[in-house]
């Protein structure tokens, strides 16, 4: 049976106390496993203003309806509102996340300052966002954390690096077609990446015809397409747990239809050989329906040493 594994992203302080609620009852209902990848430290979205001049942002916005799906407090966090502390504030529900049989992990410590920031960053910044991240994450659960998946797709060497330092066994940074040992110039670095294989619905909604209400049906089409593939499919607790979780809801109905078992990326990882990865550059890069450079899965970067 082919697995597909849920990746849920938690950008903010509503969608941690709001869309996470409501995602462990759609998970329960379905038998379907997932990881909850988590941001610990203040809730600052509202700076996310900044983006406006990058190309394609506006017309994602748009597309998207962030207003509707973050809300009004939420965009002003940061600026004229103060960041709430997602990790202290929602320590109790994170941990009930984990209590459920649910795998947890890092997003980031403070979701804009790295989407924004870390691709040019240096490794002290690096560290300082990352440790930072793993102290909260071990403040809440009482463990290390075992992987990170990187906020907005972004990274830098130093953050691959670090992760292996960190003790992560695996991640899930970017986007590609498999996982892979990722490499820079031609020389393995970091831990094995388990990148989205699939668009996010923030990708689908307002193309070629998708509404938020049909926005299953190309994924479902997609995965149909490739029977048999193992996948990895990137969700938002924001969008897919609030206006979103009844047609999240049909999409895995429709996997599990498909024959897809549903399940953590942990699970993915611990089926594969990991030793035996195939080794591929790692470089930024666009993709449709997102605006900027995202980490993309390279080309084949040769035989591993």
């Amino acid at each position: 049976m082919p697995l597909l594994a849920l990746k849920i992203d938690v950008d903010t302080f509503r969608g941690t106390r709001e869309g996470v609620p409501a995602l462990l009852e759609v998970l329960r209902r379905r038998g379907a496993g997932a990881t909850f990848l988590f941001s610990l430290g203040p809730d600052r979205t509202g700076r996310a203003i900044r983006r406006v001049l990058r190309p394609g942002f506006l017309s994602k916005v748009s597309r998207t309806s962030v207003l509707e799906h973050y809300g009004l407090r939420t965009l002003l966090y940061g600026t004229l509102l103060p960041g709430p502390d997602i990790g202290r504030r929602c320590a109790p529900l994170l941990r009930e996340v984990a209590d459920r049989g649910f795998e947890t992990g890092i997003h980031c410590w403070d979701h804009v300052r790295w989407q924004d920031f870390v691709a040019h960053r240096d490794a002290d910044w690096t560290r300082r966002e990352m440790t930072a991240a793993v102290e909260r994450y071990t403040e809440v659960f009482g463990s290390a954390p075992r992987t990170h998946g990187a906020a907005g797709w972004q990274m830098n060497e130093h953050a691959y690096r670090l992760e292996q330092a960190l003790g992560f066994d695996y991640a899930s940074d970017g986007r590609g077609s498999h996982p892979f040992q990722p490499a820079l110039r031609g020389r393995p670095v970091g831990v094995p990446q388990l990148p989205t294989t699939l668009p996010t619905f923030d990708e689908l909604i307002g193309l070629d015809g998708v509404t938020a209400a049909t926005v299953d049906s190309p994924l479902l089409a997609l995965t149909h397409a490739s029977p048999g593939r193992d996948q990895v499919f990137t969700l938002h607790a924001e969008l897919e747990g609030m206006k979103l979780a009844t047609v999240f809801d049909r999409l895995l109905a429709g996997w599990q239809a498909q024959g897809f078992e549903l399940v953590s990326t942990r699970r993915l990882f611990e089926s594969l050989a990991a030793d035996r990865l195939p080794l591929h550059e790692v470089v930024m890069g666009e993709i449709p329906g997102r605006s900027g450079l995202l980490a993309l899965q390279g080309h084949a970067a040769g035989a591993r040493p």
